[in-house]
């Protein structure tokens, strides 16, 4: 009877390539830390996307912090709360993808040159709270559709940064929840809930 060649995994083994063959590549360009030969897409395309997702919830933190703390009027001061809490929250995800930046070898873009053109978020600050709110829905609407195309991109190819995109997806669409629901409110205690865009 034939012997089954070390190279060739058998019906049981779990794994597509044999130990020794994992072995051999993990020890080639150790330089490259958690990206391996295994890793299948584009790398420069994936740091690109996560650069600029990393640029959109910088703005985002920027602009809830400005929100925050000019945010005035008979309900600001929940509502400045709430702006102080999702600017949390976006520097939470912004760390996130910064980390995941790192162990895709490449470099976590911060600087603050080019910042607001690499994001897909706009940095608006109106003087009306309402109009502080509708930026923000509007913000998180956008940040849900970039989020949704740039896991469809990376798909089951990486599903490390698949998997820490929904989180901060599913996130992205509370706080437009949030949003949506602070607009009504408004409404219901007599203030403009849907402020007239000036754009």
């Amino acid at each position: 009877m034939a012997t089954q060649s070390k190279s060739t995994p058998s019906k049981s083994t779990p794994f597509l390539s044999d130990i020794e063959t994992i072995r051999r590549r993990a020890r080639e360009h150790m330089q490259r830390g958690a990206v391996t030969d295994s890793y299948t897409l584009d790398r420069e395309t994936v740091l690109k996307l996560l650069n600029e997702a990393l640029a959109t919830e910088l703005v985002c933190v920027l602009r809830y912090k400005a929100h925050h703390y000019l945010a005035s009027g008979i309900n600001a001061k929940s509502v400045a709360a709430e702006f102080l809490e999702h600017a949390n929250e976006e520097q939470g995800h912004a760390d996130l993808i910064a980390e995941r930046i790192t162990q895709l070898d490449g470099k976590p873009d911060f600087s603050p040159d080019g910042l607001s053109s690499r994001s897909h978020a706009e940095f608006v600050v109106p003087e009306e709270l309402a109009a502080m709110i509708e930026e923000n829905l509007v913000a998180e609407r956008i940040a849900i559709d970039s989020y949704r195309e740039i896991i469809n991109y990376v798909g089951d190819q990486d599903t490390t940064t698949k998997r820490m995109l929904e989180g901060i997806l599913a996130m992205e669409e509370e706080h437009a929840e949030d949003m949506k629901t602070l607009m009504e409110d408004f409404g219901k205690k007599g203030e403009p809930a849907k402020p007239v865009s000036s754009r």
